[in-house]
C-alpha cells in the first residue's frame, strides 16, 4: 500500500511518451488512472500502454481528448468522475513542439502550441478544480519543460508557452491553497519520446546535415553533465514525489541532468 492506493489521477497526453510513463508509474503506486488522448484508445499506440499495465497488473482506463477544445475537456472530466466517482490527482502532460525560426513560423503553428501546451493546462484545470476540491487534498502537476527556464533557438512559440505554464502554476497555487489542493510544475530535461524521435532529431539532424541518432547524442554530450538522457521513469518519480507531498506547492521540479545549472 501507498499513500496514492485507490487515488484518482487523470493523465492527459497519456497514450504515449512521458504522459505515458507517468500514467504506468501512477498505476504502479496503486492509484485507479484515467490517460487521455487525442490519439484513440484503438490505436495501436494506446493499446501498446494498456496491455503493458495489464502485464504488471494494473489497469488504466482510456480517454479521447482534445485539450486545446473546452467542450472536450469537459466531456473527459465528467467521463472520468462517472467511471471512478471522484477526482484527486490531476496531470497534464499534452503537449506538442516542433523546430520552427520566429522568421518563419506562421501564425496557425504558433497558435496551436500556445493552444495545446498553454490553454490546454488552463482548460483542464479549470475543468477539474470543482472535484479537486471537493477531494479535500487535490494535487495538480503541470508537465512544464526546461524550455520554461531557458531559451533556445528554434523554439521560441515552445518556450512562451512553458514559461507561461510555470507562471500559470505558481498563480493557482495561491488560489487553491485554501482548498488544501497543491499545484506543482515538473520540467523534463531531454527524454527520448516521440517527440524527440518523430520531430525534434529529425529537424535538428537535417539542419546539421547529419543523421538523426548522432544528432541526438551529440545533444546530449553538448548540453547534459550528466552525459545521459532523463527517461519518462524519471519523470514519473518526480510527479509521484509531488503527489505524496502536502506541503509543496507553487513549485517546479527540474529533471535534467544538470541542463538549466550551465
Amino acid at each position: 500500500m501507498t499513500r496514492l492506493s485507490n487515488k484518482v489521477a487523470l493523465v492527459t497526453g497519456g497514450a504515449r511518451g512521458i504522459g505515458g510513463g507517468i500514467a504506468l508509474g501512477l498505476a504502479r503506486e496503486n492509484a485507479r488512472v484515467a490517460a487521455a488522448d487525442i490519439i484513440r484508445p484503438e490505436s495501436a499506440e494506446f493499446q501498446t500502454l494498456l496491455q503493458r499495465a495489464k502485464d504488471e497488473g494494473n489497469e488504466i482506463s482510456p480517454l479521447t481528448v482534445d485539450v486545446a477544445e473546452s467542450g472536450s475537456v469537459e466531456k473527459m472530466m465528467q467521463e472520468t468522475v462517472r467511471r471512478f466517482g471522484r477526482l484527486d490527482i490531476l496531470v497534464n502532460a499534452a503537449g506538442i513542439n516542433f523546430v520552427r525560426f520566429v522568421s518563419e513560423m506562421e501564425e496557425h503553428e504558433w497558435d496551436r502550441v500556445m493552444d495545446v501546451n498553454m490553454k490546454g493546462v488552463f482548460l483542464c484545470c479549470k475543468a477539474a478544480l470543482p472535484h479537486l476540491i471537493e477531494s479535500g487534498q487535490g494535487r495538480i502537476i503541470n508537465i512544464a519543460s526546461i524550455a520554461g527556464k531557458v531559451g533556445r533557438f528554434g523554439y521560441a512559440h515552445y518556450a512562451a508557452a512553458k514559461h507561461a505554464v510555470l507562471g500559470f502554476t505558481k498563480s493557482l497555487a495561491y488560489e487553491m491553497a485554501p482548498h488544501d489542493v497543491t499545484v506543482n510544475a515538473v520540467n523534463p530535461g531531454i527524454v527520448k519520446t516521440p517527440m524527440w524521435d518523430e520531430v525534434l532529431t529529425p529537424q535538428i539532424a537535417e539542419q546539421r546535415g547529419s543523421d538523426p541518432e548522432t544528432t541526438f547524442q551529440s545533444i546530449i554530450k553538448e548540453r547534459i553533465p550528466l552525459g545521459r538522457p532523463q527517461t519518462v521513469e524519471d519523470i514519473a518519480q518526480a510527479v509521484i514525489f509531488l503527489c505524496e507531498a502536502p506541503n509543496i506547492t507553487g513549485a517546479s521540479l527540474t529533471v535534467d541532468g544538470g541542463y538549466t545549472m550551465l
